[in-house]
């Protein structure tokens, strides 16, 4: 009789906690495409990028009014989401750093069970937002946040939180699994 182990294949059940992956597990059949939206996604993003701080000299140049309710900024995030948990030094900044790799790894191994093109766009878009903003974290300390949306009614202002082109990508992404999973029976299992 054979011993049972605690990891399934990708086609079968659960992967189990302390069960070791075998390399088919790690590539599922929209692997490659979800891997090409996240390595195009992190590429918009840094190309972005380096053009507003480098090219365009947005630090110098801000606030550069785009229309009366959108403009670029320079804001320097050491936090997460929304600014949170803030940490300037570089002890927290690796602390968030190793945070980001072990979501991106945990990220790909869902890519690999992805069944729908749009869980894998999605699962894409998230990982090449994280990682565009993993290599701002790793170059420059923080991340770099330019897009200020804003409105002006009858005395009342508003102002959303100042982000780039890997949060757009990140919340697109997780748009996207959430219409996936209402939509399609076959939708991305979470590992």
């Amino acid at each position: 009789m054979g011993r049972a182990t605690t990891c399934d294949t990708v086609s079968g059940g659960d992967w189990g906690i302390m069960g070791a992956l075998s390399p088919h597990q790690l590539v599922g059949p929209l692997t490659r495409y979800g891997l090409l939206v996240a390595v195009a996604t992190t590429l918009a993003d840094q190309l972005v990028k380096l053009w507003l701080l480098f090219g365009f000299n947005l630090p110098a140049r801000e606030p550069v009014h785009l229309t009366s309710f959108l403009d670029l900024v320079m804001a320097w995030n050491t936090g997460i989401s929304y600014g949170f948990f803030q940490h300037p030094g570089p002890l927290g900044q690796w602390i968030l750093l190793a945070v980001k790799v072990i979501a991106v790894a945990l990220l790909v191994l869902w890519l690999a069970r992805a069944r729908t093109h749009t869980a894998a766009v999605s699962l894409g878009l998230i990982i090449g937002g994280a990682i565009g903003n993993g290599i701002d974290r790793l170059t420059y300390g923080a991340v770099a946040d330019f897009v200020l949306f804003h409105a002006e009614i009858a005395g009342w202002s508003f102002k959303w939180y100042v982000f780039n082109l890997a949060d757009a990508a990140i919340v697109a992404g997780v748009a996207g699994l959430l219409y996936d999973s209402f939509h399609k029976e076959s939708a991305a299992k979470a590992p």
